[in-house]
């Protein structure tokens, strides 16, 4: 799954975990959750995977930065927390490009490259992944503006 995908179920687990590790841990079990759907990838070479990770990356990155900020302010440490535990498992990646190794134990990189089930035909499961977690997010923050208006003013 693309590090954007991961990111943004991560923010929805932010908004709704009750607090910062709850939203990590919950992260991170998404990610290998999400990763067991069958999804795009099976690169033909490192310079495909890098056309498709560097993009995907850079806007993984600009997600988490925005949603961040525009989460409430009491929300945002479990917006964040999520978001990173959710990326977290694919630091792999980089790691293994730029510094020659994984920074996690072999038994996590068996069991994170067992589960991947990848394929160049499943662009499609990728964008309805993220229209999916788009519309929960949407759904959540109208939810939280609707019990705001509704609440009674402050004495």
């Amino acid at each position: 799954m693309l590090v954007t995908n991961h990111v943004l179920s991560g923010a929805v687990i932010g908004t709704v975990a009750r607090g910062p590790a709850e939203a990590f841990a919950l992260g991170v079990a998404s990610h290998f959750a999400l990763d067991a759907v069958p999804h795009w990838g099976d690169w033909r070479d490192r310079r495909h995977f890098m056309s498709v990770a560097v993009p995907d990356g850079l806007a993984g990155l600009t997600l988490m930065a925005s949603l961040t900020a525009a989460a409430p302010a009491g929300r945002r440490l479990s917006v964040l927390s999520g978001m990173a535990g959710a990326a977290l498992p694919d630091i792999d990646k980089p790691t293994r490009i730029f510094l020659g190794f994984s920074p996690f134990p072999r038994p996590v990189d068996w069991f994170h490259s067992a589960i991947q089930r990848e394929s160049q035909s499943r662009a499609p499961v990728e964008v309805a992944a993220a229209a999916t977690f788009i519309a929960a997010g949407l759904a959540l923050v109208r939810r939280r503006r609707r019990r705001a208006l509704a609440a009674p003013p402050p004495a």
